[in-house]
C-alpha cells in the first residue's frame, strides 16, 4: 500500500464513520459536520476544499461562542 493507493477499506470506514456523527447539541456544529458527507465519491484532491470549508466554519462557531463569553 502507498499513499498514491490508499486501502479501500480504509476510506469506506471513515465515510461510514462521518454517517454516523452523533448530534452534538448545537444545530450550527451538527451542520458543520455533515458537510463531510460530500467527501463521499470524491478524488483526494477534493477532499482538501471540502475539510478546509468544514473546519473554517468550526472555527468560525469556537470564535462565537469566545466572543460571546467575554
Amino acid at each position: 500500500m502507498t499513499d498514491e493507493h490508499p486501502d479501500e477499506n480504509q476510506n469506506l470506514d471513515a465515510e461510514r464513520i462521518v454517517a454516523e456523527a452523533p448530534a452534538t447539541g448545537d444545530v450550527r456544529v451538527d451542520d458543520a459536520v455533515t458537510g463531510l458527507n460530500r467527501l463521499r465519491g470524491r478524488s483526494a484532491e477534493e477532499h482538501v476544499a471540502v475539510l478546509e470549508e468544514v473546519h473554517g466554519r468550526l472555527r468560525d462557531i469556537l470564535d462565537d461562542l469566545d466572543a460571546e463569553q467575554r
